[in-house]
C-alpha cells in the first residue's frame, strides 16, 4: 500500500477546501493548526481515498474523518450517508459530541448515535428523524438493521474508529456483516492505535487501493506525561492515595483500581473521608455512567475512580494526575490509563503505588513501555521525597 508521510502542521485556515461553517466551528472549538493526522488524512479523505490511519490517541482523530463528512453530507437527502463505528458507548458519544460541535454552524444536518445500554425505543425515535450522520456500536447498529429500522445502502463514507480495539473485542463478524450492508463503492477509512491481523484482514478484503497512513508517536504529538512509582505497603496505600489527593496540586484526578468491588468501595471509603469522589464500572446502568462522566466534566466533583473496562473511550482533555492504585493486569492498560492525562498538548502526571509483590509486574509493564518512572518514597516523617531526600510537592 502506498505511503503518507507528511510531517507539516499548518493551520486550518488556510485549507480552502473546507466551509467556512466548519472552519468557524472549528475556530469556536478554540482549534487553529491541524495535527499530522489531520494534515495527512483530509486530503485523502477528500478525495474519496480508502486509508488506514495508524496514530496514537490523543492526536485528533475525530476531526481528521469529522470535516470530510461534513463537507460531503447532502443535507437535501434524508438518509443515512456517513457512518462511524466505535467500539464502546462512551467513545460514541465523545465522536457525537464533537461531531455536532463541528456541524453547529451547519443548519439541516442530523446527528444520531445508536448504542447498547440505552432504551431503544429512544433511538428508534432519533432514527425516524432522519439522520445523515450515525455513530453507532456494532451490536446496537445490527439490531436497529434487523429490526428494519435503519438502512446502510446509501452510505457514502464509512469510518472504523479505533479499529484494533473494536475487533480485539470480538466484533469482526458484526463489523463484517455492517460493512456489507453498506453500497460497494462506499469508501471506507480504518482508524487505529495499533495494526492486527484482524485490521489487516478487513482492509484487504474490503478496501479498494487504501493510501496507509502512519503518525509514529513524535516529541509533537507523545502526550507530555512525568511518571512517577511510589513504594507503599498494602496498609499503607489508602493513606498515601490521600496524601497525593491531599496536596491540593491537582484539581482533577482519576484512580484506576482493578475490580468493580474496589471501585466501589474506595469510592465510598474517600465520600464518607469527604472527597468529591464518584466511580465508574460495568454493572453501572449506561444512565448512570453518563450522569457520572458528565458531571466530571463539567467539574462537578474532582476524583473520578474506574475500572479500565469502564474507562474504556473515556477523553477528557484536562485530567491533570492518574494515579494507578492497582497496577493493570495487561501492560497496554498501563498505556491506556497514563494517557487520560496529558491530552491537548498540556502537561500531565501519573504515580503508581507499588508495593513490594508488585515490583516484578511494573518492571514488565516499565519494558514494555521502554519507560524509566522517576522513583519517590516516603520519609520517616511521612512526607512524600524525591531520591534526593527533597519534599517533592514543596520543590515541582
Amino acid at each position: 500500500m502506498p505511503t503518507e508521510s507528511s510531517q507539516q502542521v499548518v493551520p486550518f485556515s488556510q485549507q480552502t477546501d473546507i466551509s467556512k461553517e466548519v472552519l468557524r466551528a472549528i475556530e469556536k472549538m478554540g482549534i487553529r493548526d491541524m495535527t499530522a493526522v489531520q494534515l495527512k488524512t483530509l486530503p485523502l479523505m477528500m478525495e474519496g481515498r480508502d486509508v488506514i490511519a495508524i496514530a496514537p490517541t490523543g492526536t485528533g482523530k475525530t476531526l481528521a474523518f469529522g470535516i470530510p463528512m461534513m463537507e460531503y453530507v447532502d443535507l437535501k437527502d434524508q438518509r443515512v450517508q456517513e457512518l462511524v463505528l466505535a467500539p464502546t458507548r462512551e467513545l460514541s458519544l465523545q465522536i457525537a459530541e464533537e461531531l455536532r460541535q463541528l456541524s453547529q454552524f451547519i443548519p439541516g444536518l442530523r446527528i444520531a448515535v445508536i448504542y447498547g445500554g440505552q432504551p431503544i425505543v429512544k433511538q428508534i425515535s432519533e432514527l425516524k428523524r432522519h439522520p445523515q450522520i450515525v455513530i453507532a456500536t456494532p451490536g446496537r447498529l445490527l439490531d436497529h438493521m434487523s429490526r428494519g429500522n435503519i438502512r446502510l445502502d446509501c452510505v457514502h463514507t464509512m469510518v472504523l474508529d479505533e479499529a484494533d480495539e473494536m475487533l480485539n473485542m470480538g466484533f469482526v463478524k458484526d463489523v463484517t456483516r455492517i460493512i456489507e450492508a453498506t453500497p460497494a463503492g462506499r469508501q471506507l477509512v480504518l482508524f487505529s492505535a495499533t495494526t492486527n491481523q484482524e485490521v489487516l484482514t478487513i482492509a484487504w478484503k474490503y478496501q479498494q487501493d487504501p493510501v496507509e497512513v502512519i503518525v509514529p508517536a513524535t516529541k509533537e504529538n507523545r502526550p507530555r506525561i512525568t511518571q512517577y512509582v511510589i513504594e507503599t505497603t498494602r496498609e499503607q496505600k489508602y493513606e498515601h492515595l490521600l496524601y497525593l489527593l491531599d496536596s491540593d496540586v491537582y484539581q482533577r484526578v482519576m484512580v484506576f483500581v482493578n475490580t468493580k468491588d474496589m471501585t466501589q468501595r474506595l469510592a465510598k471509603r474517600l465520600q464518607d473521608a469527604g472527597y468529591p469522589a464518584e466511580c465508574l464500572h460495568g454493572d453501572m446502568r449506561q444512565s448512570a455512567r453518563n450522569e457520572v462522566m458528565q458531571a466530571y466534566r463539567k467539574g462537578k466533583f474532582q476524583i473520578l475512580l474506574a475500572t479500565d473496562v469502564a474507562a474504556r473511550g473515556i477523553d477528557v482533555d484536562d485530567v491533570e494526575a492518574v494515579i494507578n492504585y492497582d497496577l493493570p493486569n495487561e501492560n497496554e492498560y498501563y498505556l491506556h490509563r497514563i494517557g487520560r492525562t496529558g491530552r491537548a498538548k498540556k502537561h500531565g502526571v501519573a504515580f503508581t503505588l507499588m508495593t513490594y509483590s508488585e515490583s516484578v509486574r511494573l518492571d514488565a509493564i516499565l519494558k514494555y513501555i521502554d519507560a524509566k518512572p522517576v522513583p519517590l518514597k516516603f520519609s520517616e516523617l511521612g512526607i512524600l521525597s524525591t531520591e534526593e531526600g527533597l519534599p517533592f510537592f514543596e520543590n515541582m
